[in-house]
């Protein structure tokens, strides 16, 4: 059995909780499981039709206050946010405004011209772009990059301009600089600010009143903690250039509810669903701002919509059935590992543990 001491030390390279065969039906025999066994805080929400059916909070959201977990708390999404700005994207090339395809000086004229004419939004949106992570490097090498306030045209100058380390489409290479690209192609063809366009092309028509990137709601989400005992809180700092690639926060209940309407309703049109859920990186079972993985459930495979999060102490999953059947939400603030969320996911969906 793994305890809570192993478990933050050992982070991702932790092998699988032997959570027991339950049926999903059975959650809460899940649920305990991994809070006896990963010490898990948080929220876990199922449901269907974006709508919730099964809620438990496990623990404090703020430890020091002692202020517990509630299905409505807000958390730091990470990565989610890919997810968003994708279906934003995917709106704007319904509206002809944008292209996957089209070389990325068409959207971006400015850019630079040799590798502008070689990238496209597909490539920045599947993280194989070829672009170098500069901004990392310029991160570790001045810790305070973090608290400069930089202009989109700023990011886009300081980080995005470098020679491309490998032929679009060769590799797969998980960074924000890509996604710095993609907001400053949104913000050129809509005329707005990426958190306006955000706003009001996908987060208000699909109701989603507690998600944003906001300075106001990341410092109302849930701290995150790199241990519980004693409680050390993992600063999540975010500026606005980093917001697509990991900048929003969230709840269990809009995360759900997006699920469904992305994946479930017209919102999107029948091709951008399918340009959602085409899988560009095999490896790596990912699509475009978010992966797609194979879940054997029952004996069968059942394809499902899946988002992670993992940023500071947060771990978060939104698994959703593309079959419409289900959607799991995790939400987590104290450090776990991703593979064992992920794991733990797959139990609550009744799915079959990977091997």
């Amino acid at each position: 059995m793994l305890n809570r001491r192993t478990l933050l030390q050992a982070g991702a390279t932790l092998p699988l909780l032997s959570v027991p065969a339950i049926s999903a039906e059975h959650p809460d025999g899940v649920v305990d499981a991994f809070v006896r066994d990963a010490g898990f805080q948080g929220v876990v929400m199922l449901g269907r039709a974006g709508k919730p059916d099964y809620v438990r909070t496990v623990g404090y959201a703020d430890i020091e206050a002692k202020a517990p977990a509630r299905a409505d708390t807000p958390y730091a999404i990470a990565s989610i946010s890919k997810w968003l700005t994708t279906v934003t994207v995917l709106k704007l090339v319904e509206r002809g405004l944008l292209d996957l395809d089209a070389p990325l000086t068409r959207s971006l004229p400015d850019y630079r011209a040799d590798t502008g004419a070689r990238l496209t939004l597909r490539r920045l949106l599947c993280n194989a772009s070829g672009l170098p992570n500069l901004f990392i490097a310029q991160a570790k090498a001045d810790p305070t990059l973090l608290q400069a306030d930089l202009t989109t045209a700023q990011a886009l100058a300081r980080f995005c301009q470098g020679d491309l380390a490998f032929e679009p489409g060769a590799r797969f290479d998980y960074h924000p600089v890509n996604w710095i690209v993609v907001i400053a192609a949104v913000e050129r063809v809509t005329g707005l600010p990426f958190q306006a366009a955000v706003r009001s092309i996908t987060l208000e028509p699909l109701g989603l009143k507690a998600t944003g990137a906001t300075d106001a709601m990341l410092t109302a989400a849930a701290p995150s903690y790199r241990t519980v005992n004693p409680p050390d809180r993992w600063r999540n700092d975010r500026r606005p250039y980093l917001a697509a690639s990991g900048g929003y926060a969230s709840t269990a209940p809009d995360l759900m509810r997006a699920a469904h309407g992305v994946f479930d309703t017209d919102f999107l049109m029948a091709e951008s669903r399918r340009q959602l859920t085409h899988v560009e990186v095999p490896a790596e079972d990912y699509a475009l701002g978010g992966r797609v993985r194979r879940l054997t459930i029952q004996g069968r495979t059942v394809l499902a919509g899946w988002e992670t999060g993992r940023t500071a102490g947060y771990r978060l999953v939104l698994g959703h059935r593309l079959d419409g059947r289900r959607t799991v939400v995790l939400m987590n603030n104290t450090a776990l590992s991703q593979k064992t969320m992920d794991q733990f996911a797959d139990a609550l969906l009744g799915a079959a543990p990977r091997a």
